[in-house]
């Protein structure tokens, strides 16, 4: 079982002068994608963390400034994005082919 938190609610309280957050869905067809894993990867590909999508196929991930890689996979395919993340709020969309 993953230990990702809870995906998906709002950023009251977050200081987006300071955190940079990088969020988003997962999208198929029209559809956002529930329970698909969102992997966060460094600018050396390596494994940062993981979460799990939303049931609206959202996720959302603090990080550092930076140039990261977003790789969804679910059971119906994957899709991945490169981010360049600033400090406050990055968002985008992962769209499975």
């Amino acid at each position: 079982m993953c230990g990702a938190p809870a995906q998906g609610g709002t950023l009251a309280g977050i200081d987006l002068t300071t955190q940079t957050v990088i969020q988003g869905s997962v999208w198929h067809d029209g559809t956002p994608v529930a329970g698909a894993y969102v992997r966060l990867l460094d600018a050396t590909d390596e494994f940062t963390a993981e979460v799990v999508t939303s049931p609206e196929g959202e996720f959302r991930f603090f990080a550092a400034p930076g140039t990261w890689t977003l790789r969804s996979l679910s059971p119906i395919g994957r899709a991945e994005r490169s981010v360049a993340a600033d400090v406050g709020l990055n968002e985008t969309t992962l769209a499975i082919a």
